[in-house]
Parts: structure tokens; sequence; C-alpha cells
């Protein structure tokens, strides 16, 4: 599947979440199964480790055209924001290259179709960054659900509060709909810092180990506090095509983390994980007869997507999250903004700032979602004067992201 003792990387975006990538690569270097070649990036000077880039002689090319006029890599990774995610991939898998790309796949489900294609024309694999899908902890858990174990899945619910300052904002993709070329990006707290325990949700119930389940239909409330195009707090409701019912609260408009939370529930047991079930450390099933089966933290094994992607290029490990497991993500993202096209400020009177963490926040979200969470409902249910609901949407045979009344 290559040519030498070693995968040749080339790293397309090394600042931000980029830094991640690069700080990993260079502390194993003596794993000796991979060689980076080249690092693209029109500003390197967000890489923290850009002295020891170039120290090690790596060239670094403003652009991937750049870079393969006179390279050839065997992996891209790809750490670039949402918008350039689906042209980038393509481009790569163009010039021989496999693909590792961070989450989300796309910003639409057009664009994760286009990579598909370019993925099968080029014979070459591509894997997604959900970094969750590749740990063991994950791994074990569907593996669990698979085999009927807790026997069928009833209802899920995910809850992530997670504070976002004003510089968090100021990156030029930060809660914009689209960019000055038109392209959509879609980043929101629910397409960007809390995609993955969206997708999570599917993942595990996918009857396949690199498969999703697939949304058929949901329901969201969106808001924003914050000056942005697009929302920073999210309730949703969505139903598989197998109807379970699948619970997403999340915010970047509070003071108070609450770092991700889940609860699954089955016929035969729950399964708990994060600070508002009690197990902050440690994926936990509890079944209905009182015994317990321990499946480990996801959080501790971060970057095992890298050295599972360098392994399925090598041809001796198969990608566990490709672009069809990491689309029902993409999906519902497109289905909310539908749901809710333009978004609301949520009530003047309640949005805070804090001028020592410059976190714009809204009095008692917390405790709406908090609340939410414990009881199974959306806000506009449990009698919050601000909320309303969005148009339900049916997402089966949801082809094109048309956005025609978005902004």
């Amino acid at each position: 599947m290559y040519n030498d003792n070693q995968v040749s990387i080339v790293l397309v975006g090394i600042g931000g979440y980029g830094n991640i990538y690069v700080d990993a690569l260079l502390s194993n270097l003596d794993r000796g199964d991979f060689k980076i070649v080249g690092a693209v990036d029109p500003r390197p000077e967000g890489c923290r480790n850009l002295h020891k880039i170039k120290e090690r002689g790596i060239p670094i090319f403003s652009s991937m055209e750049e870079f393969y006029a006179s390279f050839k890599a065997d992996l891209a990774i790809i750490s670039t924001p949402i918008h350039f995610h689906c042209s980038q991939t393509c481009y790569a898998l163009s010039q021989g290259s496999n693909v590792l790309c961070e989450k989300p796949v796309s910003a639409t489900i057009q664009e994760a179709r286009q990579m598909m294609e370019a993925r099968d024309r080029a014979g070459k694999i591509v894997a997604i960054g959900y970094q969750w899908s590749y740990t063991d902890a994950i791994r074990a858990l569907k593996k669990d659900i698979q085999s009927g174990l807790f026997g069928r899945p009833k209802r899920f619910k995910t809850i992530v509060l997670w504070p976002r300052d004003r510089d968090y904002y100021r990156r030029g993709w930060a809660g914009k709909l689209k960019d000055a070329e038109g392209r959509w990006i879609l980043d929101s707290v629910a397409n960007n810092a809390t995609a993955h325990h969206l997708h999570n949700m599917f993942y595990v119930l996918g009857k396949e180990e690199s498969e999703s389940a697939r949304p058929a239909q949901l329901t969201a409330e969106l808001y924003h506090a914050n000056n942005i195009e697009n929302f920073d707090t999210a309730a949703v409701r969505i139903f598989t095509e197998e109807g379970v019912e699948l619970l997403f609260y999340v915010t970047h408009a509070v003071t108070e983390t609450v770092n991700p939370t889940f609860c699954f529930e089955f016929e035969k047991a729950r399964v708990v994980y994060g600070p508002l079930e009690g197990e902050s450390d440690n994926i936990l099933a509890v079944f209905n007869d009182g015994t317990c089966k321990v499946y480990g933290n996801p959080e501790k094994e971060k970057i095992k997507k890298l050295w599972m992607t360098i392994e399925a290029v090598k041809g001796v490990q198969h990608v566990v999250c490709g672009i069809e497991a990491a689309t029902s993500q993409t999906l519902c993202i497109n289905g909310m903004q539908e749901s809710v096209p333009r978004i609301p400020y949520f009530p003047g009177n309640l949005i805070k700032y804090d001028e020592n963490t410059k976190v714009t926040w809204v009095e008692g979200l917390n405790d709406v979602l908090k609340g939410c969470y414990q009881e199974w409902k959306l806000p506009h249910e449990i009698g919050v004067e601000w909320a309303k609901a969005g148009k339900t949407m049916d997402l089966r045979g949801y082809q094109y992201f048309k956005g025609d009344d978005i902004g």
C-alpha cells in the first residue's frame, strides 16, 4: 500500500489543533514507522514547535499545490478550518495521499459525498479524527452494544457546558455561516468543540465497527448570546432510523463548566460517563441487576487515531471511523440549521459579560440545560419563557444542504 518502511506524512495545518499532531509526531520519532516530509500552512507561526520542525529540516509550504509540485506523501493529515476539509481532502487524494482529516468531515452532506467519490477514485483511505471512536473504551462498548449485551437501545442523552471567551470567537471562521467566498462553514458549538459527542451517540449504535446509526428526524432549539452569525447553544432531539431517541445539550454561553456527560439507556442497563452521572473518569455500564462493567476513560487515548491511521496506511489495520461513519453528525448539523434557519439571540436582559474571563454568558442557562438533561426534555417543554422549538426535519433521504433561508 506504500513504498517504504516508513509512512511519509505531510501536515496540512500546523497551528491550532494541528499542534496536537505536530507534538505527537515529534515526540514519537523513535517509533520509526513514519517520517514527516513537509508541512503546509500559510501562517506557520501558529505552531508552538515551529522551531523543532525547522531544526529537523522539514520544508514548510504555504499551499498544498506547492508541496505536491515537488513531493509526495503516503498520508496527509488535515487540521484546517471546516470549509477547507472537502477541497483539501479531495486534492490530497488526487495527489496519491491517504488522508486523516480532522472532525467534522465537512460543512455539508454533499461535500462528504464528494469526499467519498474522490476516495473511491483514488483507491485510498480517509479517516476522520473523532478521537473517541479509536479508543479501547468506545470500541469495547460498541462491541457489547452490537452483541446485545444490554438489550435494545431505548434513549441516549449527552450534555457539555464549555465556556468560551471573546478571543475564541476572534478567529476568522469562528461562529461563521460562510466564508468570504460563499463556502459554507457552519461553525458552531455542535459542529466544532462538541462535535465528538454528537457523533459518539450515532457511532456506538452503528451495526458494524466502521458504521454509525443514521438520523431520521430531528427538532432543534438553537440560540446565541455571543455576537456571532451562528449558534453558541443547542438543545436537540433526534430519532435514529431504528427509532432510538437521542438528546443533545451543548453551550459556550455559560460560566460553569460541565465536562462531557452521557447516559445511554438500554433494556437491561444504563451506560454512563461524566460528572453529572458521577463518573468523571470511566465509562460504566450499570445493569438492572446492580452489576457493573467498567470500560475505561476515552480521554486517555486522544492521539490513538493518529497511530491507527498510520497502521491503516500500512495495510495492517482497517479504518474504524471513515467518512461514512462521520456523516451522521454532518446530517444532524445540516438538519439543525434548517430546523432553525435564523438563530435568535437570548433575551437581552439575560445576557451578561464577565470582564475578568471575557465570557459572554446567559443567566440561568446552566440550570436550564442541566434540568433538561435530568428530565430528558427540551427547554420549551419545561416552561422556559425564551425557549422555542424549530421545525421538525425529516432527514431520511436528505441529500443536499441548500441553506436558502439561513442567515
